[in-house]
């Protein structure tokens, strides 16, 4: 039991490093090809914030824990919501971009119920995941082309350099960034196939399902990155890259995440991903458009006033994540 706790420790710590390290190294070589800070903000940026729960994901699916890496995309985007989203309201209200309603939320909507009608029949297939990918590709060709980079860029904070999410700083030379790109690739790979290691061992010596680990373990760990990141910004006065990280990485948890698991030979999901997981996760996502359609209609009118996230929400986030856990729990 020590040994594999031990693993899963050493797991995330190997984890989210080798995830900052990446994305910062994928960043720098993508600008030195020649990419745009928009679009690295949205693909790669985007990309290594949910990378922990890919590649978790991955090796969960390719040692035929499938319930493991569906409890880790849907306990991840509960713990960003009810976690990372509550703590940063707690700090300083988050003021939530006009277009960021107009496109994201719809498009997290829509993947949200194309999710449940996929989990309804508790059997992932690989339509089901070529379903998932498509719609997250169409959400993207969507946000990237409903405006012009600079406006993108200044919604989502995409080009605050000074936070952990932003694009990194020019001080980074091509071939440092090489290595970090290739080491944390690397080291992401090896501390993830760790991690699912003891916890599966955990799973197995606590006698709970891989699914109860998936949801509780594996999610609040992988979200790791993004409450970092998140309370970083909090403090740094870049709030609004909290929104648009949570957001964006639930989308991608969806579209992304859970289809690894479906086009790896497909799982077989037990009933109460779907009773439980599922509408708890869909529950939680409406309490966010909620929040958000109630303040945006309180400051409609006041010109010059944004609508925020404020502690009301976040109380809000965090009772529906606590009645999530107590329900997880009353029934092992």
């Amino acid at each position: 039991m020590t040994i594999a706790l031990i693993a899963v420790l050493i797991g995330f710590v190997a984890l989210v490093w080798s995830a900052d390290q990446f994305v910062t190294g994928a960043a720098v070589t993508a600008r030195f090809m020649g990419m745009s800070r928009l679009m690295i903000g949205l693909t790669v940026v985007a990309f290594g914030t949910s990378a922990p729960e890919i590649f978790v994901s991955l090796n969960a699916a390719m040692k035929g824990a499938g319930d493991m890496a569906v409890g880790n995309a849907l306990g991840s985007n509960l713990a960003n919501v009810g976690m990372v989203l509550a703590v940063t309201a707690i700090i300083v209200a988050i003021p939530i971009p006009r277009a960021l309603m107009r496109r994201e939320l719809p498009i997290l909507l829509f993947i949200t119920a194309l999710t449940g009608v996929l989990l309804y029949d508790h059997h992932l297939g690989w339509l089901d995941g070529l379903l998932l990918l498509a719609s997250l590709v169409i959400g993207g060709v969507i946000s990237i082309r409903s405006q012009d980079a600079v406006v993108i860029g200044e919604e989502l904070g995409l080009d605050a350099s000074e936070c952990e999410t932003g694009v990194p700083d020019d001080d980074i030379s091509q071939k440092h960034a090489w290595w970090l790109l290739i080491g944390g690739l690397v080291v992401l790979v090896a501390s993830s196939r760790l991690l699912v290691w003891g916890a599966q061992e955990a799973a197995q010596l606590l006698g709970v399902s891989q699914l109860v680990i998936g949801l509780t373990l594996l999610a609040v760990g992988t979200s790791l990155p993004e409450l970092a990141a998140s309370v970083a910004c909090a403090f740094k006065g870049h709030v609004e890259i909290a929104l648009g990280n949570v957001v964006g990485s639930n989308i991608f948890n969806l579209a992304a995440v859970l289809a690894i698991p479906a086009l790896i030979g497909g799982v077989q999901l037990e009933p109460a991903i779907f009773s439980r997981d599922y509408l708890f996760m869909a529950g939680i996502t409406l309490c966010l458009v909620l929040a958000i359609a109630v303040d945006a209609l309180r400051v409609k009118g006041e010109e010059g006033t944004q609508p925020k996230l404020g502690k009301i929400a976040a109380a809000l986030f965090l009772l529906t994540y606590c009645a999530y856990y107590l329900q997880l729990f009353s029934d092992l």
